[in-house]
């Protein structure tokens, strides 16, 4: 029965938690939502993927027939009259495949545009959570500075309590005065500083600069589900960089494809119409209209241009294979330093957890005993420092966690 005591407020305590964390990740998320709606960088990204979407048409499409009309001056007098004036209509055709080869290369075009929208969207969304991140460990900064301050002044009446008992000098009371000024001054930088963040943070949603961002009090930390071999696999499968290439090395396989088709043969066909008048001749077919079809093929002579054609789009290929692998090698050394970082920040939440708890346990024995006796005024301003230094360490280390995990989820296309 005892236990269930014990049990029942820890789990009440553990629900509040996870209720927090959800809310905070929420709030975080709709941020997310936001930027994608409204960031004008995004929006830009977009529409270059939208424009070269367009391109597919245009070169899927047969050209413009063509419409002579022609009039003679002078009439041709020919067995069945006089020839007036002609019309004719002629159509080309490439040859079978040329133009699903031209759209394949335009719509690998327009995917390579895609991807670099979803990669501007994916850089957008780690910019967003650091900025988030950062101004969490600011505002944690400000609200640990403000307390330490208090603790000063009331630690400043105490010590003004000893002086006037003569169980200290007045020098402590200095050293006191120093030690608030430097805080305050600190205190004003980081309000600047939050200022500043949240400016930055409000112009990628493209709202009002001033705007009050929600940030918890508590920061969740995130976790790698993942080890670093599928991590690193799936950076190489996801990275919109990575796929954008991929798909700009599949334009210039059918580009190639195109310039093949484009050395082939091209049929035109045509009718033409020849009004003729009346002539002096009584024959039966004198005075009728002329019209007859016909057809041509272009015959491509010359294949030293199809030939270049073929070869700089193999030559493209070839440099686009080649910015791949580099490409994944420096994602692969990018991802072990952000595996370093995550791995530094998680020991750090760990050593600063427990630092700061030591701390803290050693202050309250430091004031005891010069609220006592009025001794050891150096050790605790040193203990009050390391307090201040270590719950911002503490914050800076979370902070830092979850801005790794969003640089690694980043690389992976997320």
């Amino acid at each position: 029965m005892k236990r269930l005591i014990y049990i029942i407020p820890l789990l009440f305590v553990a629900v509040l938690l996870s209720q927090e964390k959800a809310s905070a990740q929420e709030a975080l998320d709709n941020y997310l939502v936001q930027a994608a709606e409204n960031n004008p960088g995004l929006k830009a990204k977009f529409n270059d993927y939208r424009a070269a979407l367009q391109k597919v048409p245009q070169v899927g499409t047969l050209p413009d027939p063509q419409v002579m009309f022609g009039y003679f001056i002078q009439p041709v007098e020919t067995r069945r009259g006089p020839q007036k004036a002609t019309v004719s209509a002629s159509q080309v055709f490439p040859w079978f495949g040329t133009l699903k080869a031209r759209e394949n290369v335009a719509s690998n075009m327009a995917q390579t545009q895609y991807e670099a929208f979803e990669d501007a969207k994916s850089k957008l969304f780690y910019d967003l959570r650091s900025n988030y991140f950062n101004l969490y460990f600011t505002g944690r900064s400000i609200a640990i500075t403000k307390e330490n301050l208090k603790l000063l002044q009331s630690f400043k009446k105490l010590a003004l309590v000893k002086i006037e008992a003569g169980m200290a000098s007045t020098v402590d009371e200095y050293r006191l005065q120093m030690e608030i000024g430097e805080l305050e001054n600190q205190l004003a930088y980081l309000q600047d500083n939050y200022e500043t963040q949240q400016v930055a943070f409000n112009n990628r949603l493209n709202r009002d600069r001033h705007a009050t961002v929600e940030i918890p009090d508590t920061l969740w930390v995130n976790d790698l589900t993942l080890n670093m071999q599928q991590i690193a696999d799936s950076v190489n499968l996801k990275n919109h960089q990575i796929k954008r290439l991929d798909n700009l090395m599949a334009a210039y396989q059918a580009e190639q494809e195109a310039a093949r088709k484009a050395g082939s043969p091209k049929f035109s066909i045509g009718f033409n119409y020849i009004f003729v008048g009346k002539g002096s001749m009584t024959s039966a077919d004198a005075g009728k209209d002329a019209f007859f079809p016909s057809v041509g093929i272009t015959i491509p002579l010359y294949r030293r241009k199809y030939q270049a054609m073929v070869q700089e789009a193999e030559f493209r290929e070839e440099a686009a294979t080649n910015q791949k692998l580099d490409k994944v090698n420096t994602l692969n050394t990018v991802l072990e330093r952000a595996d370093r970082d995550y791995q530094d920040a998680v020991r750090r939440v760990a050593l600063f957890r427990e630092q700061l708890s030591l701390a803290h346990r050693s202050l309250n024995i430091l004031e005891s005993s010069y609220s006592t006796d009025g001794k050891n005024f150096e050790e605790v301003l040193r203990m009050e420092r390391k307090v201040l230094k270590y719950a911002m360490e503490l914050d800076k280390a979370r902070a830092d966690c979850n801005a790794s995990v969003a640089f690694i989820d980043y690389l992976r296309g997320k």
